[in-house]
């Protein structure tokens, strides 16, 4: 039999501190529980600049975590120009489109700026951008308008809600700890992802 790999290193540096760092969620649970799996969720939003910069930072830490670490994507669906997005989201993902969505989403609002940044965008307006990935416009827009994306959608908001997100990009880890986005950078919100996952690991021990 294979040796066991060894368990992951606890991060160096001081401890962060509750309320101060991180907030405790009473009665948190993760978005999308995998059993043996410790959740690190992001809520975000495609029209936000912060997000934008943060998401290839994200991608890059999440490659290099070990097998227990779960990313999760949470679209913030707080009304106005969020929740289109939010919704277009959860419409690739059920059309299988959004690993090569993803990225270019940020890039067409924030680089290219030639997707829209209102709050009445619609089917009408998001469907070009997804046919250059296959996507057919009727088909965009019946997932676009279904109930499922709907129910989806009130998940992330009751998870939002629940989490007290005060702004994105935020960082719940395991449904128990809201990180939120941070005066000091990305870096240390990732740096307190970190302890708080190793604080998981040690207790599910």
């Amino acid at each position: 039999a294979a040796p066991a790999a060894p368990a992951p290193a606890a991060p160096s540096g001081p401890a962060p501190v509750a309320g101060v760092d991180y907030q405790v969620i009473e009665n948190g649970q993760p978005f999308q529980p995998v059993a043996g799996k410790i959740e690190v969720a992001e809520v975000f939003g495609y029209t936000c600049p912060h997000c934008a910069n943060f998401d290839p930072i994200l991608e890059a830490w999440a490659k290099r975590q070990p097998a227990d670490v779960n990313l999760v994507l949470v679209p913030g669906a707080f009304g106005g120009y969020w929740t289109p997005y939010a919704r277009a989201f959860y419409t690739a993902e059920a059309l299988g489109v959004l690993p090569k969505t993803h990225a270019a989403t940020f890039r067409a609002i924030h680089l290219e700026r030639s997707l829209p940044v209102n709050a009445n965008v619609g089917a009408a307006e998001l469907a070009p951008f997804y046919a250059q990935y296959g996507v057919d416009a009727k088909r965009f827009a019946d997932t676009f308008n279904s109930f499922g994306v709907e129910a989806k959608l009130n998940r992330a908001r009751q998870f939002a809600a629940r989490a007290r997100i005060e702004g994105t990009p935020a960082l719940v880890v395991a449904g128990k700890y809201t990180i939120n986005a941070d005066q000091y950078g990305f870096e240390k919100m990732l740096a307190t992802a970190e302890w708080l996952v190793a604080q998981e690991r040690g207790g599910a021990r």
